[in-house]
């Protein structure tokens, strides 16, 4: 990786939390309109349809793709990654943009955690503490005990989990299936799933929501493509600080757009929320 690469991987990485974050501003507006599992149903039908693109223009094509030794392990994957764009989206629906993303900003911590026990990572007392810190971060932008707790606060971090433990088994699945393989079974699965769910939840939409439909699915489909040529130019660990910008950009349309509000101990939890984070990867990045 030269340098030049990686400056302009992480150029692109910025540019993909930016297209994530409106692809998450679009999905907040319709599922405030239109049930959450039609949405991610639709979406995910665009996605499949991306992802099935992509394979067919590498060598070796679908077949090669779609090929594992590991197919419960990519189903199970992809399953859960649909249930956990339901889950966050129905959070952006009860909590806003900005109240959402701040807690979901914790996985990064949760996998931290789960690699030991998953993976079987020895995670050091740095890490531990670390995570620790994070997680008194998470406390004080909840407030139990001091207002009355929300339940829908959960929401958002039973997402994390979900997204965290995704992650770890896409680790654990790399260990014999490449990168296209992940992918294409993370397109797939999920619209099955979505369609078997979804469908039931069918709704007329409007003329002007279909545009936002739409747009949701270029942004979803484009989002992955920047994602994907930042990893073929710069390595995981110099890209992944830049990913915590998506929190930055959600909040800022959640401001603007939905006109959401910035209360102090969000704004305090969530800086220390992102700087335990950035520790932990920073740690991992000084360990690999």
């Amino acid at each position: 990786m030269t340098e030049a690469n990686t400056r302009l991987g992480i150029l692109l990485m910025v540019a993909t939390t930016f297209v994530f974050a409106a692809q998450d501003g679009i999905s907040r507006h319709l599922a405030g309109e239109y049930n959450v599992m039609m949405i991610v149903m639709i979406r995910y039908w665009f996605f499949a349809a991306f992802v099935i693109a992509v394979a067919r223009r590498k060598a070796g094509g679908i077949r090669q793709a779609a090929q594992t030794e590991q197919l419960p392990l990519q189903l199970f994957r992809g399953a859960l990654l649909a249930i956990e764009i339901c889950v966050m989206v129905g959070a952006f629906v009860l909590l806003g943009l900005i109240e959402s993303h701040v807690i979901f900003a914790a996985y990064p911590l949760i996998i931290a955690a789960l690699s030991g026990p998953i993976l079987g990572e020895r995670v050091g007392w740095k890490r531990w503490v670390a995570i620790g810190v994070g997680f008194i971060g998470v406390l004080i932008i909840l407030q139990p005990g001091v207002k009355v707790f929300s339940p829908a606060a959960i929401v958002p971090l039973i997402s994390a989990l979900m997204f965290a433990l995704y992650g770890l088994l896409t680790r654990y699945a790399a260990r014999k299936d490449s990168a296209a393989t992940s992918f294409f079974w993370t397109g797939v699965t999920g619209a099955v799933v979505m369609t078997v769910i979804g469908v039931w939840f069918w709704e007329p939409m409007s003329r002007p929501d279909w545009v936002w439909m739409a747009l949701l699915c270029v942004t979803g489909a484009f989002g992955h493509y920047l994602l994907i040529r930042c990893y073929e130019l710069a390595e995981a660990s110099s890209l992944q600080p830049f990913a915590y910008l998506q929190l930055v950009f959600a909040s800022a349309l959640g401001l603007l757009v939905f006109n959401e509000t910035l209360e102090m101990n969000v704004v305090i939890g969530a800086s220390i929320v992102v700087a335990a984070g950035l520790f932990t990867l920073w740690r991992e990045r000084q360990r690999g």
